[in-house]
């Protein structure tokens, strides 16, 4: 069971989609039970497979899963990571909040260096923290008619944690790539700044990152 937390949210819901099209259990997690499960039905309309899909609070859908995609706004991040610290104990959290400054074109710098690595802080080592999924347009996502052609980068300290995380990208057709260390997550929170920054430039605001030579 995936469980995606802050799940109601654009980023949020297209992972769902996705791994739910992808035929893999997905639990969303929201403050709201209520709208967690609207968002639920919502996804199990759109997609043409039957699959578990299905809709709790925040701490509860952390507690159902083996792995949690945490999606919440930077605004949101440390109260809720604080919240789930019970639910996520000797699981993979998956971080791919990006804290953005007034101006979404730059990253804001946290003290810890990243929000994934804020999160390592605060749920200590049991805990395996991976950053993915940042640099991924949303709206891309959630169109399932569409095959997912940017690369998924994905760095954390946990090799395993991190093969996880490259198999849950693969399974709905993105190619994982492994970018280094947990530390690296950074980067992806401003490379995520930098696309939104061209998109605006370039009014056109479904940018990807894909690798070459690999």
């Amino acid at each position: 069971m995936i469980a995606v937390v802050g799940g109601t949210g654009k980023q949020g819901l297209g992972l769902a989609r996705r791994w739910a099209a992808a035929g893999l259990p997905v639990v969303i997690g929201s403050r709201s039970p209520e709208r967690a499960q609207a968002a639920a039905d919502e996804i199990r309309s759109t997609v043409p497979r039957a699959v578990v899909v299905d809709g709790l609070g925040n701490v509860e859908a952390a507690r159902a899963a083996e792995v949690i995609v945490l999606t919440v706004p930077a605004a949101a991040h440390d109260d809720t990571v604080a919240a789930i610290a019970p639910a996520v104990a000797g699981k993979i959290l998956v971080d791919v909040t990006v804290p953005l400054e007034k101006n979404p074109a730059y990253a804001a710098q946290r003290p810890e260096g990243s929000a994934a690595e804020a999160a390592q802080r605060v749920l200590g080592p049991d805990v395996r923290v991976v950053g993915a999924f940042h640099t991924m347009p949303a709206s891309l996502l959630n169109d399932l008619a569409r095959p997912v052609d940017c690369d998924a980068l994905v760095c954390g300290d946990d090799a395993g944690a991190k093969a996880r995380v490259m198999e849950l990208a693969a399974a709905f057709g993105a190619r994982a790539v492994d970018v280094g260390a947990l530390r690296q997550t950074h980067t992806l929170e401003r490379l995520t700044a930098l696309l939104i920054g061209a998109g605006r430039k370039a009014k056109h605001h479904e940018l990807g990152v894909r690798i070459t030579g690999l």
